[in-house]
């Protein structure tokens, strides 16, 4: 009955999007309040809507309703019940539901908090945001019903991915989710601001909440996958440039793109133009992404589906949204035009080239990842596009982002003086060479990265800290102390977020070139050395777990002769779902991991063993952790939040003519 209740609440939510994508809209068009007032209680009932059937099958997945097909092909009796309830999204279309429920999330937000928005603009906002949820509803409910029955139930499931099966994964495409449907809003706002006929400093006020929010949950989500690989898949690695990964690190970089354009929008009213086109090709790389994982074009690891109706489906929602919004930005660009001016050597400049390098770096990354596909279709050729590729093509562009960062975020607003700024972060340069000198120093027989990517990503973090410290101003030590700890939120999530991508830089480039691998045949209770560690497999013994069978040695792990950790590697099998995992186990430490993984007995007596010793890998995450941290300090700004400045903009409130 519960899952018949949680099928026809979505037709509902279908029904109700339908009505408020049409009405607010028309009514925005014809200046009928009442009309225009339809959008907020509908936005509203269509996410309880929704919510209520994503609950409905949510409680499936709990309960073992194993009459719902769904369930039967994502679930086991004997699963843990963690693994039940992320079974829900575990699959592609209880995924989808979850993509729509954020969808009409995002839409009841914006109703809500979006007391202080023009009527007209919000009734548009509120009517785009749900077309795009009207497509996804068509596209659920015609191709993807999540509560389709069985005529017969089996006793029990197929169990759900083995691999999906772990913490991290849990709770990862919910956030990635977060961010790819979080940025349908900020597209929202370019198509209601393209249809309205102006874009100014309150609507980059605005709309930069909601991509910083989008932002936020993206990078929390692609930390969360990253981590997930590195210790759940055993070969030891944190990004491997798949198709499904460069899909959610794209939106992530027009997005960061975005907000730092929005910057100049509502500072100088300048780059209007392009902060719509950006607004539009970040959620448009959102669909992309969504077509590569369930249009079964490209084989990878992540993929949800390999469905030829459903790509086609998906590919024309991807036409529609991307193509009419560009078409729509190509017809009312004569309404954006800039007003600020700003000289080569100032803010707005530097920002403008870190626009141009994120974005041609995402641009970079798709013609990579789509380029096996084009090969095969126009020139019938098998190609792979590896880490190699990405490794060279992507990283020039992030070493001058990262040159460049620290004396653009210092640069004054319509013109400064190049050599004024690095005067004042001259202090930061010279402690960032001398520890790349000092690493330099330090290594043996190793290439530069390493030291290299160190200086970097030390400027990068130094170059924030100076930032931060100019904004107190002069006086003595407890004055500017004192202004420290007063200055915006916004000011520390800038230097936050900025330090993070350095901390990043710096532990991806030092763990690529300082890591030590060791493959060998291990015998039980013989030592041997890796690095300036010692480890013995002492035994291996069989266990049962909840759903699956385990192979778990038991490894000391001893550093200058002394056992500092007692590691336990395993290699599970899962009977109902037919398939192996490696569960690595790993000794985590401030400044390295070792990573041990056991592979399968040997004829000869003794296991494979893979060892890898891994400097500063916790520092990759621990650098994105900081950028969400930042990202955060600076939503809870007043001046971020949704519509703070319209407040001092009364005249905003009216109705523009058209």
């Amino acid at each position: 009955m519960i899952t018949e209740l949680g099928h026809f609440a979505l037709i509902l939510a279908f029904m109700v999007a339908i009505v408020q994508m049409v009405v607010p809209m028309v009514g925005a068009a014809k200046r009928w309040p009442g009309w225009m007032a339809v959008a907020e209680p509908a936005a509203l009932l269509q996410f309880i809507l929704t919510a209520f059937s994503f609950a409905a099958l949510t409680w499936a997945f709990v309960t073992s309703d194993f009459s719902l097909r769904l369930v039967v092909m994502n679930s086991h009796s004997l699963k843990p019940m963690l693994y039940k309830i992320a079974g829900t999204w575990g699959n592609h279309e209880g995924s989808m539901l979850l993509w729509v429920l954020i969808v009409t999330l995002f839409g009841a937000a914006a109703a809500v908090f979006g007391g202080n928005l023009p009527p007209t603009l919000k009734a548009r906002v509120l009517a785009v945001q749900s077309s795009i949820a009207v497509a996804f509803f068509a596209f659920i409910l015609w191709t993807s019903n999540p509560f389709l029955r069985l005529a017969v139930p089996p006793f029990d499931g197929q169990d759900l991915n083995p691999l999906l099966q772990d913490p991290g994964l849990a709770f990862h495409p919910p956030f990635l989710y977060l961010g790819y449907v979080g940025l349908s809003m900020a597209y929202s706002f370019a198509v209601a601001a393209l249809i309205e006929g102006r874009v100014d400093a309150a609507w980059a006020r605005w709309v930069r909440p909601w991509t910083l929010a989008a932002w936020i949950f993206l990078t929390v989500g692609i930390a969360l996958g990253s981590w997930w690989a590195y210790y759940e898949l055993g070969w030891g690695g944190f990004w491997f440039w798949d198709p499904v990964e460069n899909a959610s690190f794209m939106p992530w970089l027009f997005a960061a793109a975005l907000l730092h354009s929005a910057i100049v929008v509502e500072k100088r009213e300048a780059l209007k133009s392009w902060t719509i086109l950006l607004a539009i090709l970040a959620f448009g790389f959102s669909l992309i992404g969504t077509f590569i994982v369930r249009s079964g074009v490209i084989t990878s690891v992540h993929a949800f589906a390999n469905d030829p109706e459903r790509g086609i489906f998906i590919l024309m929602i991807l036409a529609f949204f991307t193509g009419g919004a560009l078409t729509l930005y190509a017809a009312r660009s004569h309404v954006l035009e800039a007003k600020g001016v700003f000289g080569v050597i100032s803010r707005e400049s530097a920002l403008v080239a870190n626009n141009v390098l994120l974005a041609v770096s995402s641009l970079v990354v798709f013609v990579g990842t789509m380029w096996p596909l084009v090969a095969e279709m126009a020139f019938d050729r098998k190609l792979s596009v590896g880490p190699p590729f990405f490794d060279m093509a992507f990283s020039p562009f992030m070493v001058v982002l990262g040159a460049i960062l620290p004396v653009g975020a210092m640069l004054p607003w319509k013109r400064g003086t190049l050599g004024r700024t690095l005067y004042a972060l001259r202090y930061a340069l010279v402690l960032a060479v001398a520890l790349g000198v000092l690493a330099w120093a330090m290594q043996t027989g190793r290439s530069g990265l390493g030291p290299v990517a160190l200086m970097l990503g030390s400027w990068v973090v130094f170059g924030s800290l100076v930032d931060l410290a100019a904004r107190t101003g002069r006086g003595t030590f407890n004055e500017r102390l004192g202004r420290l700890t007063r200055l915006p939120r916004a000011d520390w999530g800038k230097a936050v977020a900025h330090a993070g991508l350095g901390v990043t830089i710096f532990a991806v480039a030092g763990l690529t070139a300082w890591q030590q691998e060791d493959i060998r045949v291990a015998q039980l209770g013989e030592p041997y050395t890796v690095g300036d560690y010692r480890l013995t497999l002492e035994e291996v013994n069989r266990e049962q777990g909840p759903n699956y069978l385990a192979t778990v040695g038991t490894v000391d792990l001893q550093a200058k002769g002394r056992s500092i950790a007692t590691l336990y590697p395993e290699k599970r099998v899962y009977p109902v779902a037919n398939m192996p995992t490696t569960e690595a186990a790993i000794d985590y430490r401030f400044l390295r991991d070792v990573y041990v993984v056991i592979g399968d007995p040997q004829a000869g007596g003794g296991w494979v063993m893979r060892v890898y010793i891994k400097p500063l890998a916790n520092w990759i995450w621990g650098g994105a952790l900081l950028m969400a941290l930042g990202g955060l300090l600076s939503l809870t700004d007043r001046r971020f939040r949704v519509a703070a400045g319209a407040r001092r903009a009364p005249a905003a409130a009216g109705l523009p003519a058209e």
